[in-house]
């Protein structure tokens, strides 16, 4: 069982008591960065994330069954008050615990149920190659996004298209995609931009990182840009596992070359994981 797999099983026997990240990973074998990237490329959730909305589910359903005492479900969630039960409920549901409560169904909210481990990953990935990266400046538009958000990524390039080509001091035409910055609740920044030889002379509205050198894996998308899910959850839960690596806590990301043609989406991306040396 690769390391998502365990943590799943370890969430789903344990996520009625006080679970960590730290715990959930060394269950997995990992660390707790490695677990975060890996966990929503194969979920789609972050993993303190889908632990809240388990442990809310599970209060939901005591709730539309008519449980009499809120305060003794929200302790049973792992919520020391009514406030912040019904604050996490809320944000969760888009409802009260009252009002579950009272329309004794769930017809009406999104259930985060049990997540089945999906085990098809691909079965062609291509072998990566290795390299050490020299440091890189990039500068474009960067956004803050969370698991749940994340669908906006390709809306952001469609901002930034008109910038390539035209930011001050780009080195080339390749685009990168980096993605840096992340927390323990799924959350991280995402940079679509290009290469700089500096930063002296760039427009308030772009974003600005600095990525250091870096040994990394490099591997092929080649098939269309809308399936590189696939690809990177088959790096991070099948060959990252297999391969005797470990994987470094430094940003990642998509190279898009001379070949990538954003109007049809086609033409291959690479995917830059920082590996330790």
């Amino acid at each position: 069982m690769n390391p998502v797999g365990k943590a799943l099983w370890y969430i789903e026997s344990h996520f009625a008591g006080d679970v960590s990240l730290e715990e959930i990973a060394s269950i997995g074998g990992v660390s707790r960065y490695y677990l975060s990237r890996a966990f929503v490329a194969a979920t789609g959730h972050s993993v303190m994330g889908y632990v809240r909305g388990r442990r809310l589910t599970e209060a939901a359903r005591s709730l539309a069954n008519g449980a009499p005492d809120i305060l003794a479900v929200a302790i049973d969630a792992g919520y020391g008050s009514h406030e912040a039960f019904t604050r996490a409920f809320r944000d969760q549901f888009g409802r009260t615990p009252e009002m579950v409560r009272a329309q004794r169904h769930l017809d009406n909210i999104e259930l985060v149920e049990p997540i089945k481990m999906e085990q098809t990953l691909l079965t062609n990935l291509e072998p990566p190659r290795f390299e050490n990266a020299k440091p890189l400046l990039v500068s474009g538009l960067g956004e803050r996004y969370s698991c749940e958000t994340s669908n906006s990524i390709p809306a952001q390039w469609q901002r930034f298209a008109p910038y390539i080509g035209n930011v001050p001091r780009q080195v080339g035409r390749t685009a990168y995609g980096v993605v840096c910055n992340g927390d323990d609740e799924g959350n991280f920044d995402y940079i679509c931009g290009v290469e700089v030889s500096d930063f002296s002379e760039l427009p308030a509205e772009l974003t600005r990182v600095r990525i250091a050198e870096q040994r990394y894996a490099v591997f092929s998308h080649r098939d269309h840009i809308s399936t590189i899910r696939s690809t990177v959850n088959t790096i991070w839960n099948k060959w990252l596992p297999e391969s005797g690596h470990e994987a470094a806590d430094a940003p990642t990301f998509e190279r898009y070359g001379e070949h990538f043609n954003p109007q049809t989406g086609t033409g291959g991306v690479e995917i830059w994981i920082p590996i330790r040396a």
